[in-house]
């Protein structure tokens, strides 16, 4: 697990290291250049201060083994009359003014001129120079190199503290309970923290408001089945009260359609539970709409015949959206189911697919009671349902007002919308546009 403590500590001390080394190779190139003029006038100084009358007799030599300035003179006759170093690897010959020479054993800093009637040659190694140089470089950079370590000392205090409001953050988070889901304070935090608090703080509020609806969606449901099963229990104790055989079939007629309307109830729940917006475990693909539609029409086309409505497809073209094609069902069949349901015994529901401007559009008309205007905005809310003295009244069909819900969320999902409005036959028109 890497530590962002450790890591700035690294790189700043590696940037410290490497600007050191930038400076400590510019000082010595400038002490290099320096250490260059003062020997080169040194061997002009040496030069000019020797004697200029001719040697009468070869001066003697002498080889002290050191790493100093080398001296040749010669006459004019080209006779060597003095070497200071005869080991020296110098050419036996001298060139005049200054040039650098390179042996076995080294560079040489070679200086020739003419003295009175003598030609001298000073010459000096360069790694005398070099060393000079790098002397001056590493006293010059050695304080900084002993404060390294208490610099990175002062780095990894300097960075505890800056990095300290996360820790705070951190022991804020880890010492909530559950259900404390309250904005963190964003006081007294710098700025490069404040974007992650805000961010925590948002999702905070997403995970209220989901717990909200979870607790508002568990509270409903219970609601909504204490009643269909409250029935279910008055209509088993009626069949177990039963005198005789046709009261006994009667009471389990109502046992029956009691208990379907509880298990309708429960697969209701269960999908809108599935279509959630958190819910992402389906996986999504090319979905052949058309064929779709026809599936979900041919298996409501027996329970529509029953009812006496005619259902059918008006009008359908090819078409495909990118989705989950079960969820796409589920919602089709709750439309299809609405539309059966409160269309009366001789009515008709007519289904059709049409392209908009490149888009899928599925319509679905029927000839029922339709929906006010006034309570369309409101039908697609759990749990609500028309008032009696509208399609309840008039259809005699009860249900759990989920359907629509459940069709909504499924059409969010998918990137459509949906729209409630009149058909031509004088109920509800609903639209379907992805």
């Amino acid at each position: 697990m890497h530590s962002i403590r450790r890591q700035l500590l690294f790189w700043l001390l590696a940037l410290v290291v490497a600007g050191v080394g930038a400076a400590g190779w510019l000082i010595y190139r400038q002490a290099l250049a320096e250490a260059n003029e003062l020997f080169d006038y040194q061997l002009q100084e040496i030069a000019a201060a020797l004697p200029s009358e001719p040697f009468s007799q070869i001066l003697g030599s002498r080889d002290t083994g050191d790493e100093g300035i080398v001296l040749q003179i010669w006459n004019r006759n080209g006779v060597l009359m003095y070497y200071s170093h005869p080991r020296a690897p110098l050419a036996p010959r001298a060139e005049l003014g200054f040039s650098t020479e390179r042996t076995d054993r080294g560079d040489w800093r070679v200086y020739g001129a003419i003295v009175g009637d003598n030609v001298v040659q000073l010459a000096q190694p360069i790694s005398v120079r070099n060393r000079l140089a790098a002397n001056v470089a590493l006293r010059t950079l050695w304080p900084l190199i002993v404060l390294l370590p208490f610099l990175g000392l002062a780095v990894w205090t300097v960075v505890g503290r800056g990095l300290a409001p996360l820790a705070r953050v951190t022991r804020a988070l880890g010492t909530r309970h559950p259900e404390a889901l309250d904005p963190l304070p964003e006081g007294r935090l710098p700025h490069e923290v404040q974007p992650l608090v805000r961010a925590l703080n948002a999702l905070l509020e997403r995970l209220a408001q989901a717990l909200d609806t979870q607790r508002a969606f568990v509270a409903d449901a219970a609601h909504e089945l204490r009643t269909p099963l409250a029935a279910v229990q008055i209509q088993a104790q009626l069949v177990a009260r039963a005198k005789d055989d046709e009261t006994r079939r009667e009471s389990l007629a109502d046992l029956q359609a009691g208990v379907t309307r509880a298990t309708r109830l429960a697969e209701q729940l269960l999908a809108l539970a599935r279509s959630e917006p958190d819910n992402r475990a389906v996986a999504q693909s090319t979905v052949d709409l058309h064929g779709l539609l026809d599936d979900c029409v041919a298996a409501y086309a027996p329970l529509a015949q029953q009812r006496g409505v005619d259902l059918g497809i008006e009008d359908s073209v090819p078409a495909t959206v990118n989705g989950n094609a079960e969820a796409l069902r589920v919602m089709f069949n709750n439309l299809l189911d609405n539309a059966t349901k409160y269309t009366p015994a001789g009515g008709r529901v007519d289904v059709s697919l049409r392209l908009a401007d490149g888009h899928p559009v599925v319509c679905i008309a029927d000839s029922g009671p339709g929906i006010p205007a006034e309570e369309r905005p409101r039908v697609f809310d759990r749990f609500y349902r028309v008032g009696a003295g509208e399609s309840r009244a008039r259809t005699d069909v009860s249900g759990s007002g989920l359907g629509l819900a459940i069709v909504r969320r499924i059409a969010s999902q998918h990137d459509a919308e949906i729209t409630l409005g009149d058909s031509p036959a004088g109920g509800l028109l609903v639209t379907v546009r992805f």
